[in-house]
């Protein structure tokens, strides 16, 4: 839960907000986010879903559910939390701290927290604050109010970009990483409620538009070729969507022009994509240019995936020493072993890679011809063709991890679980 200034004096101590000064620099379209509310009062709620059909937050995913911190609580303890939660609250101050720590232990990292509440208290501010909490409202308020709320978390000029960005790049040609960078985007689009946007940044080759079956007009060239019209307007104009929540910037894949690009070619593309996009999905050609290392560079996780052969292994090797110079600050990167267990083909064992890497494969993904197969031919993905494959939950998993949430899978806790452990004691005892 990141921690934001706000103001507790009453919404219209700011000005009174109506729908014709709802067009200020205040009111600019929310991002594509996800955003959750568990309210307590049958009026907050219908505020909250009068915000959600205004124009204003029609790319955000909008769920209220009734109840408040303690079923928030419960709910999130086996699901990912969105991108931004509004909770509702009409406890006294130390209970609402007490409901908020409980709340904290279940939020993923980056989702930012607005507490509703029914009384003007700056102690209960300052202790709010202290612990995170990115907004404190105060009863009443209206739409236009959790609009500019909403975009004062999103725009203010100090606030980290919306978006997370997850660089695929093969260790070598062939070893499969768009195809695993295209699953793992699906995966990520199913499994959270945030937008999802898969860039095929191969140009000539792409096969991001064959994978999803998709054929659009405009796509990253646009983008590319004319950086001085890129801004989030342009940008929903070259999306093509695959999805609710699955987005796409298609390679044209033609070779009738050159792709020679600058060190800043993608930059200002993905500045852009990062402020609008929770989660953006690059996938990298094999090729070492000025421009492929600004993007590895730049990108909040790298995935590496190989198959098990040595020029794979000398490869990654050359890799992960590029990116230690290039990301001192940063953690390494992941790796993936693709293409395991080839028929008669001589492989180098997942635990020599780690031997010789220093680094743990986050994934082996078994060779399975007639699965991807079948997939690329009829333009779907792994779970689509197969959704009780092994390989697709190998996909999800990946997603959860790249996507820093792969703690978030935990079991409830059963109401019944202490009745329960006491009678299978009672029955070894006896």
């Amino acid at each position: 839960m990141a921690a934001h200034s706000f103001d507790l004096d009453p919404p219209d101590a700011r000005g009174p907000v109506t729908a014709e000064t709802a067009d200020g620099a205040d009111f600019r379209p929310i991002p594509r986010i996800a955003i959750q509310a568990f309210v307590e009062s049958p009026e907050i709620a219908a505020v909250l879903e009068a915000a959600a059909r205004d124009r204003r937050l029609a790319r955000a995913h909008v769920k209220v559910h009734m109840g408040g911190i303690a079923a928030a609580t419960d709910f999130y303890s086996s699901a990912p939390t969105p991108n931004l939660l509004f909770v509702e609250s009409r406890e006294r101050r130390d209970q609402v701290i007490a409901s908020l720590e409980g709340l904290a232990g279940v939020c993923d990292p980056g989702s930012k927290v607005v507490v509703i509440g029914h009384v003007n208290d700056v102690i209960l501010y300052r202790e709010l604050l202290r612990r995170g909490i990115s907004e404190y409202v105060v009863v009443p308020f209206d739409m236009f109010d959790v609009i500019r709320t909403i975009g004062d978390l999103y725009f203010d000029p100090d606030a980290e970009p919306v978006g997370r960005t997850i660089a695929f790049v093969g260790a070598k040609g062939g070893a499969g990483s768009s195809t695993i960078a295209h699953n793992v985007g699906f995966a990520l689009s199913r499994g959270f409620e945030s937008d999802v946007v898969i860039a095929d940044m191969d140009l000539a080759w792409g096969t991001a538009g064959l994978d999803f079956n998709q054929d659009p007009a405009q796509g990253i060239a646009d983008a590319v070729f004319t950086p001085e019209r890129i801004d989030d307007v342009f940008l929903d104009r070259i999306l093509s969507k695959c999805s609710d929540n699955l987005s796409l910037l298609a390679a044209p894949a033609t070779l009738d022009r050159t792709y020679d690009f600058d060190e800043e070619a993608f930059t200002g593309l993905l500045d852009v994509i990062r402020v609008g996009v929770p989660i953006v999905v690059l996938d990298v050609p094999h090729v070492w240019t000025g421009w492929v290392r600004r993007t590895l560079a730049s990108a909040d996780d790298v995935v590496i995936t190989a198959s098990p052969d040595l020029a794979s292994l000398r490869n990654v090797k050359n890799i992960i020493d590029q990116l230690k110079l290039m990301r001192p600050n940063d953690g390494p990167p992941r790796l993936i072993l693709n293409q395991v267990g080839m028929p008669k083909r001589p492989e180098i064992k997942p635990e020599d890679f780690k031997k010789s890497l220093g680094l743990d494969p986050m994934a082996v993904i078994p060779f399975d011809t007639q699965l991807f197969g079948t997939a690329a031919n009829n333009g779907q993905m792994v779970a689509e063709t197969n959704p009780k494959s092994p390989i697709a939950e190998q996909f999800a998993e990946i997603g959860r991890v790249v996507a820093g949430k792969a703690e978030i899978r935990r079991p409830k806790k059963s109401a019944l679980a202490p009745l329960l452990a006491r009678i299978r004691a009672r029955r070894k005892s006896g």
